[in-house]
This record gives structure tokens, C-alpha cells and sequence, in this order.
């Protein structure tokens, strides 16, 4: 279910302060680099490596396990940002298996129902080779990939997402992706070139990519290790499921969330950031939402879509009468575009995101 309001601003009074990303400022949350540190294992076997080099420098995937990461996203982390990766995979391509199939001479005397396995499980392997660009800087990262399918409804050429999330120094990078199976005769491979950028820099407003959530909670507490995730990515204590088609339905909430760069704060260490929310449909503006005020960098807003028209109908008498109508928007596509504004030092940028209802 999602946050409501009071516990969204509580994580984002946390997140701005720094007391969730900081380490040792509070007993019970970490910063994501630090638990990265700890739990994940720098080492790829020589041969996998080898695999994955082959086809650095032409970003030529090797498809023998095929899938696709197809999108990234970053957010603040101390001095890093950390890069949360998305990738697609058929079922079909993992190596789904029984779990505790029977014997094949026990296999013939059974059914074709009682046959059927009521669980599933595949066992891969990620590896993860960051290489800066221009800079003799890389990362070496191992992450088990083992999933469960419930046997009765698996689906061979479902194509669920998955996001892997991980903390690395500002910078432009080529990331060399493999998924191997657990004997490693199977390695598949793909390449992704991104861009992190230097908050410590920044002298103009910026944002991170911005992104709709369909779902959020909080966590207890900042996961201790680097795992692979399906359907929904983690940040410190939030668990996210982003809307990362931009695909809405007719009376949706857009869940807007991002992070800004280069704001100035005032004594109070408060920020006084003002955006002017709209979505547009060529060069009509469908709605346009009164000026949001924030005191904080961090931004999850929850915006209906709901537009407001004018209607005119005629009285008992024949008379003309206007009124107005909330009404969802119709099916199409829209810019949704957020004019972003720093007051205490007069910057401002505007920035805008494709959406569509259907």
C-alpha cells in the first residue's frame, strides 16, 4: 500500500537531512554505499570476465542467456549517486525447473496434473563491470539471481523486469551485464553507457530523472545486502514500484518523484522551492495545477488527473448557463511539464516528461 502523507514527509525530512543516507548518525539506517561495501563480492570468474570484455569495446551482447537492460535511474547517496539498473529476462530464458522433480522411471506412472511441479525455481548469476570512462576507475560486482515461480500459472514468455541498484562516484560510465547459469555454461551479456552527475558541482538547478511510483512503503530497516529485485526497486528505506512505462488509465493519480540538485537553503538549513505543475497536449495545457510550495529537496508528489472544463447549457427559460466539471483526461498522450523555481537564488529549469493515458 502506499505511504500516506505524514510518513512521506518524514522520510522525506530524513532523506533531505541525511539522517537515513548518512552512516553512524543513527543506529538503525546505513548509507546505501556502505552496505554495498559490505555485502556484495568483487570478483568475476576469469572466463565470464573474458566473455564480458569480449564485447566491451563494440557493446556487442552475447544472447546465449538473451535479455535487455533497458533504463536507469539515479539518486543522491553521500558523495556517490546510486545508479538502480532495470533489465528484462523471459521466464523461458532463466531455466525454470521443478523443485524436487521426481525420478523419470516415477515421472511415467504419474498424471499429467500430478506431475506438474507446484513450484518452480531457476539459478543464475549477475555479474556487474562498472568502467569509467576516461578514468582508470572499475567495479567488479557478483549477485545471486535465483527466482521462484508458482507452477500452476508460470508463464514461459512472461517478460517481468527486474532492478538491481548500486552505489558508485560521479562520473561517465559503460556497464557490461551478465547473467550466467549456475554451471556457467550459459553467459548472456549486455551493455549499457550512463551518465552520473556531480552534485558537489552544480552551480545551475537540476533534478534527477524523475519518475512515477505505482506503489511505496517503507521499510524497516536499509537492506544488508545487494539484491536483485523484481517488479520494484529499494532506495535506504523505501521500497518502489515506478510506473517506468509513463501508461496511465483514466482517473489515475500521477505520483511524481524526484530529487533537486543545486538549491540553496537558508539559516534553518530549509529550502524555499517553488513548481508549477502542468500537463499539456500540444499547445493545449489539459491542466494546470496551482503553484507547489517545498521546504526540502526531495519531491513526492501526488497529482490527480482531473481537468476542470467550462460547460454551457440552457435553463428551463432558454437562457445560456456556464458551469464548471471536473473530468478525467481523455486517452492520449501528454507532456507533463514541472517549472521548477529556487527562491532564495532566483534559478529556475523547467523540465518535462512524456505520458499516456489509455
Amino acid at each position: 500500500m502506499k505511504l500516506n502523507n505524514f510518513n512521506v514527509i518524514l522520510l522525506i525530512f530524513g532523506l533531505s537531512l541525511g539522517t537515513i543516507s548518512i552512516p553512524n548518525l543513527n543506529a538503525q539506517v546505513q548509507d546505501p554505499s556502505q552496505v554495498a561495501e559490505e555485502s556484495a563480492r568483487e570478483f568475476i570468474p576469469t572466463e565470464i570476465l573474458s566473455i564480458m570484455k569480449s564485447g566491451l569495446e563494440t557493446r556487442t551482447p552475447n544472447t546465449a542467456i538473451p535479455f535487455d537492460v533497458f533504463q536507469y535511474l539515479y539518486l543522491p547517496a553521500q558523495q556517490n549517486m546510486y545508479g538502480i539498473f532495470f533489465f528484462k529476462c523471459k521466464n523461458s530464458d532463466l531455466g525454470f525447473q521443478g523443485i524436487n522433480q521426481p525420478a523419470p522411471d516415477e515421472e511415467k506412472e504419474m498424471s499429467s496434473f500430478e506431475s506438474t511441479p507446484t513450484q518452480l525455481i531457476s539459478r543464475n548469476d549477475i555479474y556487474l563491470y562498472f568502467k569509467q570512462l576516461n578514468r582508470d576507475f572499475e567495479k567488479q560486482i557478483y549477485v545471486p539471481f535465483n527466482q521462484k515461480a508458482d507452477g500452476i500459472t508460470y508463464e514461459p514468455e512472461e517478460e517481468p523486469y527486474y532492478s538491481i541498484g548500486y552505489p558508485l562516484p560521479p562520473g561517465d560510465y559503460v556497464l557490461a551485464m551478465a547473467i550466467a547459469s549456475s554451471d556457467q555454461q550459459k553467459v548472456g551479456t549486455q551493455y549499457l553507457e550512463f551518465s552520473l552527475p556531480n552534485a558537489a558541482n552544480m552551480t545551475e538547478i537540476d533534478i534527477t530523472p524523475a519518475f512515477f511510483i505505482n506503489q511505496m512503503k517503507q521499510l524497516s530497516a536499509v537492506e544488508m545486502q545487494i539484491k536483485v529485485h523484481k517488479g520494484y526497486f529499494t532506495y535506504s528505506t523505501l521500497q518502489m514500484e515506478p510506473n517506468l512505462e509513463q501508461i496511465f488509465s483514466p482517473g489515475d493519480n500521477l505520483d511524481i518523484f524526484f530529487y533537486i540538485f543545486g538549491c540553496q537553503t537558508n539559516a534553518e538549513g530549509l529550502c524555499d522551492i517553488e513548481i508549477n505543475y502542468s500537463i499539456s497536449q500540444g499547445e493545449d495545457v489539459a491542466i494546470r495545477f496551482a503553484t507547489t510550495p517545498y521546504e526540502h529537496p526531495v519531491v513526492s508528489q501526488p497529482l490527480p488527473m482531473k481537468k476542470t472544463v467550462k460547460i454551457t447549457t440552457k435553463d428551463e427559460e432558454g437562457n445560456e448557463v456556464e458551469k464548471t466539471e471536473t473530468q478525467n483526461l481523455e486517452s492520449g498522450t501528454y507532456t507533463f511539464t514541472m517549472e521548477i523555481k529556487d527562491n532564495l537564488s532566483g534559478k529556475s529549469v523547467t523540465k518535462s516528461v512524456e505520458i499516456e493515458v489509455r
